[in-house]
């Protein structure tokens, strides 16, 4: 095992650049990495940070990615771009480390470039997201090619759950010795609660009364959709609070509007944010939720899910991917079980998955020494298993072995 002084980080997200669990994860992990070794971020943006070990620069669009061609290249095409120009600069790390499809393959060729070794973070995976044929068009099948060939060439590949690892193994033709569970983190000393309430007054949330939390992108990953057409089933007595926006596609931003006007129309108390909220605020929406709401249909992981429990908020949550490895049922929330179209990653029976999640939402709406005692345990959980300090530690230990 050899010592590392150094590792640079490519990454689409970065602060304040950050839209997804992905994004929230390289800030902690490079923050936390940072205080043992030398770490320079390389991002898509115009970032510019100097610190004695913290550096972190933005690499700004390819402003002719979708000239003469179709428009929803553009993303996997621009990705391609700002990855080539991250490898070519000059690297005097001991590892690459890349996170999620936009930079993969500047990993790959910075590890051919600069013979140095090539570790990939998988937070999701091309193939196991097929609705993004909707957002991309063909360019899909560019970022599912860039991530199968930069995965197949990796040195050292980090799943983000058990069950992303074996998505990996089932997916790619990839040893199984290469690939390395390190879960995701949360930092307890920010996400903890707190007595303030102005956000929530702020965004037309009664203070006063009980609600369901929902916060994400509205993509078909996330399952807004089948959360949505589930209000009509639950408690009349709680608020919905859906904090959700950053469509991936017009259609599904006009499906989100239809159906929250249907939804509205049978009860009052639907509350829709529809912009990205500062932390803080976010904070204060997880921590005075009677509920918190995952109804993803596919997830690797959960950010989201450790977020709300960090807060003492008992999670409702989808039995999909890595969720059931962050939530414990009966003990930090229920989980619902979800059954999936073949190839397709639609429920069979939408309406039973809603009515389920209905179900639980109700349960625990409705017993609040129950979900107490679940938030109670659920930031234990987090304090006890997913601090970033030694997910840092475990990451480094996996870059020494590369060495």
């Amino acid at each position: 095992m050899g010592e590392i002084r150094k590792a640079t980080l490519f990454t689409n997200e970065y602060p304040p650049n950050v839209y997804g669990g992905a994004g929230v994860h390289v800030e902690y992990l490079s923050q936390a990495l940072a205080r043992r070794i030398a770490v320079e971020v390389r991002c898509f943006g115009d970032q510019r940070i100097d610190r004695s070990n913290l550096t972190v620069r933005g690499y700004p669009r390819w402003a002719e990615a979708k000239e003469h061609t179709d428009p929803r290249f553009a993303g996997a095409l621009d990705a391609f771009h700002r990855s080539l120009a991250m490898a070519k600069d000059t690297i005097d790390a001991d590892v690459v480390h890349c996170h999620t499809w936009y930079t993969d393959m500047g990993g790959l060729i910075a590890s051919r470039l600069w013979d140095v070794p090539f570790v990939l973070s998988i937070h999701s995976l091309e193939p196991l997201r097929p609705w993004k044929v909707e957002q991309l068009g063909n360019g899909y099948h560019l970022s599912t090619w860039m991530e199968r060939t930069a995965m197949e060439h990796a040195d050292a590949i980090v799943a983000v759950s058990e069950q992303t690892r074996d998505d990996v193994l089932r997916l790619f033709d990839v040893q199984p010795a290469r690939v390395h569970v390190i879960h995701n983190g949360i930092d307890p000393a920010e996400y903890r609660p707190t007595g303030a309430t102005d956000a929530l007054v702020r965004h037309g949330v009664d203070p006063a009364r009980p609600y369901v939390l929902f916060v994400g992108r509205i993509t078909r990953q996330k399952g807004i959709i089948h959360l949505v057409d589930a209000i009509p089933e639950i408690d009349p007595g709680l608020q919905i609070v859906l904090c959700a926006g950053a469509p991936d596609t017009p259609e599904i931003g006009r499906e989100m509007e239809a159906h929250i006007a249907a939804a509205s129309a049978k009860r009052s108390g639907v509350i829709w944010i529809r912009e990205m909220l500062p932390r803080a605020e976010m904070i204060q929406l997880y921590q005075h939720a009677a509920v918190f709401c995952c109804p993803s249909v596919y997830e690797p992981f959960g950010i989201i899910n450790l977020e709300a429990m960090a807060c003492e908020t008992a999670v409702v949550a989808s039995r999909v991917g890595g969720i059931p490895e962050v939530v414990v049922p009966e003990e930090t929330g229920l989980l619902v079980d979800l059954a999936l179209s073949p190839g397709t990653f639609e429920p069979t029976d939408p309406a039973a998955f809603s009515s389920g999640l209905a179900a639980a939402i109700n349960r625990l709406g409705r017993d609040p020494e129950l979900r107490a005692e679940m938030g109670r345990q659920g930031r234990q959980r987090v304090l006890d298993h997913f601090s970033w300090d030694a997910i840092a530690e475990t990451t480094l230990g996996l870059y020494c072995t590369l060495r």
